[in-house]
């Protein structure tokens, strides 16, 4: 088959995550059809990697392409758009190979609507999927369509990864995965606590534990750049900028960033200072993080010049958790020495691995 000749290629996958050995095949794919499909599902989903999250990837990746990740809700309503009342269950992860190809084969007549020409793929199973799919076209358009394989570093030799194999493998997957990707994927670990708790102190020692990056809090910052004048329209301006700034730290960290705050502490200082705050700021205070950790006021309060006093500090910690709570966000409380703080926070990691059998949220 030529070049010009390949009217319209496939490629599926689960895409769980995006990495670049997938990169490289559509790309191939894109540089060879006039059209590409990509099509994703996976029966059930791969926890942190939902379907919703795979259509952006993909959709910002390869605009010109026509990517389409299914879910349940997602097939059932396709389905009902196009008249079809009893649509085919999502096949399994773990189903036969003929159950996958019909599937596919029902969504490139049904969904996609076109007899595709070529599927690539890096797997020996390959020519029975394209066997497959040029049958079922036959049958429903044209005795004489054919479906050629197009197989591209099988052994892996350009590319030696799998989606499996970071999934078990988190701390590899920066170097894998293009940082929009990553910063999806990235767990991030928000520490909240009333001034003078130890919050700084262990956002620095448990991002050296943890060994990765550190988001310091963007509003102190520009609390000193400003000589300590912050206006209301600062507030939204404090907790936009930390969120951007985690995002960048997350787009190139491995597995955790360790967050000094979060736009929760930025609504309660504007409620407190101004007894309002934009509705932009109630959202993003509403964001959550893989873990919570609180500080708790422990030990005596230290007046650097910049703080109230201890009664503010546990009026903030009450808050926090009230705050919380409400939004049924779990957190875990940390208290003691610096030491202790990061052995219980490293706790809390494990046990969120452990009880949520996961690898990324």
């Amino acid at each position: 088959m030529t070049t010009e000749s390949i009217r319209a290629g496939l490629i599926v996958g689960k895409f769980s995550p995006l990495h670049t050995g997938h990169i490289y095949l559509i790309e191939h794919a894109l540089a060879r059809c006039h059209q590409v499909f990509i099509l994703s599902y996976s029966c059930p989903e791969l926890t942190g990697m939902g379907a919703e999250r795979r259509q952006r990837w993909l959709a910002l990746r390869f605009p010109s392409a026509t990517s389409l990740v299914l879910d349940d809700r997602k097939l059932r309503m396709l389905a009902h758009i196009h008249g079809i009342a009893q649509p085919p269950q999502l096949p399994d992860n773990n189903a036969s190979d003929a159950d996958q190809r019909e599937f596919v084969l029902w969504v490139c007549q049904c969904l996609f609507r076109c007899a595709v020409d070529a599927v690539f793929t890096s797997e020996s199973y390959g020519d029975g999927f394209a066997r497959h799919l040029q049958a079922g076209f036959r049958r429903a358009f044209a005795p004489s369509h054919t479906v050629t394989h197009i197989c591209l570093d099988q052994s892996r030799s350009a590319f030696a990864i799998s989606g499996a194999q970071l999934r078990a493998n988190p701390r590899q997957i920066n170097a894998w995965v293009l940082p929009f990707v990553n910063a999806d994927l990235v767990q991030r670990v928000c520490i909240l606590g009333g001034e003078s708790s130890g919050k700084t102190t262990l956002a620095l020692a448990l991002s050296a534990a943890l060994q990765t990056a550190h988001v310091a809090e963007y509003g102190r910052e520009l609390w000193t750049r400003q000589s300590g004048q912050l206006a209301y329209e600062d507030m939204l301006h404090i907790a936009q900028e930390q969120l951007t700034q985690e995002d960048s730290a997350a787009s190139l960290a491995q597995q955790y960033i360790v967050c000094d705050t979060s736009p929760l502490v930025t609504l309660f200082y504007c409620l407190n200072q101004f007894g309002k705050a934009p509705q932009q700021l109630w959202a993003l205070a509403a964001k959550r993080y893989a873990i919570t950790l609180i500080c708790a006021p422990d030990f005596d309060f230290v007046q650097d010049g910049t703080r109230q006093d201890a009664a503010f500090r546990l009026h903030q910690h009450d808050w926090y958790l009230e705050a919380l709570n409400q939004r049924d966000t779990r957190y875990t409380l940390v208290h003691g020495s610096v030491q202790a703080r990061v052995a219980q926070a490293l706790q809390a990691v494990q046990n969120r691995h452990e009880n949520e059998n996961f690898v990324y949220v």
